[in-house]
């Protein structure tokens, strides 16, 4: 005889939130090192979430445009050019989405956003000192490494002389840090603001600046570490997208110096690379050439013009043109591009190009709508008052401007290839739905009682 009450006697048995909320926080405080132990936690984490809120999960419209999303992918596959390879590549979005939906439900407070924050920002101390020794020491990892742990180290970096650390390959140690250079300035930027207060409001013999100052230094440290890590990963996005979230940062904060000093730095670095060659000999002699000249491609000359981001790009587009309602399938660019242009390339150095080729523009539409939604909500909650706090503020605006700055990155490459970023990625953005929701149902409480 079936028992109808069952599903309630599992779900009474089910671990609560609390569990979810730590294996999340375990999970990526080891996925960068240890990939398959922090996947488990995180799986771990989403599976339990979904079943102990699925009712709440698959109510948010948020999550339905997702699920739309999945099935369009799920049929350009299956008019792909290449379908083996389409279903394949559905790999990259499909998971993704399921736990963009589930942890949604699961992050949705500030002190959670914050929380992540200083785990990935710790996370990022191993992460920057290997990549240190992989340049400057001569660290390399035996080749059994891979099998073990999913990522090898090779001495003098990947490609040589650009930092790659635990992530195999510059670009994608790029993504990584700007990810925890982002958010470390968040951190930097509410420790300083309670610094500020601290000192303010104290006496003499009160102690609680000097408690609170290991805590500012190790941030300000941190921080000064990613960015050099940044820089030695050689990727020109990456150094320009840094520049762009500092500058953001000292336009929310109000310094009109630092604003004027970012864009003096910026300015000097693109006359150094791209003036008229009286006016950029002036600005080579104290800008480094090691920035200039990978600006604009004469640390690399003689590259081949299949490798050139405009001949890739046009390529995209010309395959959009040709299928704009289906696209030609995911995972399918890479082989035509080689039978085109005789050379092996994984992808056009940029998504939204990538998924108008792969998917069709109605998919790319719809996928880059759902992120603007996003970010646009995220500022209006910015300038509302759900959010009373300023540090909390501060901790939010972090996460919209990463969210901006991913959305650049992937104007100029694609990450979603490496697993450890992507899911470090829809973690964060399904923190940020998930704030948002939270907000609007308090909002809405509010007003009944009201």
């Amino acid at each position: 005889m079936i028992d109808r009450k069952l599903p309630f006697q599992l779900t009474s048995y089910l671990p609560n939130l609390k569990f979810c909320w730590r294996c999340i926080q375990v999970g990526l405080l080891v996925l960068p090192i240890f990939p398959l132990v922090g996947a488990i936690c995180i799986g771990l984490a989403l599976i339990f979430t979904w079943l102990h809120n699925y009712h709440v999960i698959i109510r948010r419209p948020l999550n339905w445009g997702f699920a739309l999303l999945s099935l369009l992918l799920i049929g350009t596959a299956g008019l792909a050019f290449d379908k083996t390879e389409a279903f394949l590549g559905l790999f990259n979005f499909l998971p993704f989405f399921f736990a963009f939906a589930g942890f949604n439900s699961l992050i949705q407070k500030p002190s959670q956003l914050r929380r992540l924050s200083l785990i990935l920002v710790i996370t990022s101390v191993p992460v920057v000192v290997m990549g240190w020794g992989q340049l400057f020491w001569g660290w390399a990892t035996p080749p059994q490494w891979l099998s073990i742990f999913g990522w090898f180290m090779e001495t003098g970096g990947s490609p040589p002389g650009r930092m790659a650390s635990v992530f195999i390959y510059a670009n994608t140690l790029a993504v990584y840090l700007i990810i925890v250079f982002i958010l470390g300035l968040g951190l930097w930027l509410e420790a300083y603001q309670k610094l500020r207060a601290k000192l303010a409001n104290s006496s003499q013999g009160n102690h609680q600046v000097y408690d609170y100052l290991p805590y500012f230094l190790f941030l300000s440290a941190i921080a000064i570490a990613n960015f050099s890590a940044l820089i030695l990963t050689n990727s020109r996005n990456a150094w320009i997208i840094a520049l762009i979230a500092c500058l953001a940062y000292a336009v929310y904060q109000g310094w009109r110096i630092l604003v004027g000093g970012v864009m003096g730095v910026v300015a000097a670095i693109t006359a150094a690379a791209f003036a008229p060659s009286p006016v950029a000999e002036i600005f080579r002699k104290f800008v480094p050439a090691f920035f200039w000249a990978r600006l604009n491609d004469q640390l690399y000359p003689n590259r081949p013009l299949a490798l050139m981001r405009t001949t890739q790009w046009n390529f995209a587009w010309d395959l959009t043109w040709q299928r704009p309602w289906t696209g030609w399938g995911l995972r399918n660019f890479t082989q035509l591009y080689q039978a085109q242009m005789d050379i092996w390339l994984g992808h056009p150095h940029n998504l939204f190009l990538m998924l108008s080729a792969e998917t069709g523009l109605p998919a790319t539409i719809l996928f880059c709508s759902l992120f603007f939604w996003m970010a646009i909500a995220g500022i209006r909650l910015l300038r509302k008052e759900q959010i009373p706090k300023a540090q909390d503020r501060v901790i939010l605006f972090s996460y919209i401007l990463l969210l901006s700055c991913l959305a650049i990155f992937n104007t100029l490459d694609v990450s979603i290839f490496d697993f450890r970023i992507n899911v470090l990625v829809w973690v964060l953005l399904s923190s940020i739905a998930g704030l948002i929701s939270s907000s609007r149902k308090d909002a809405k409480a509010q007003r009944v009682q009201e």
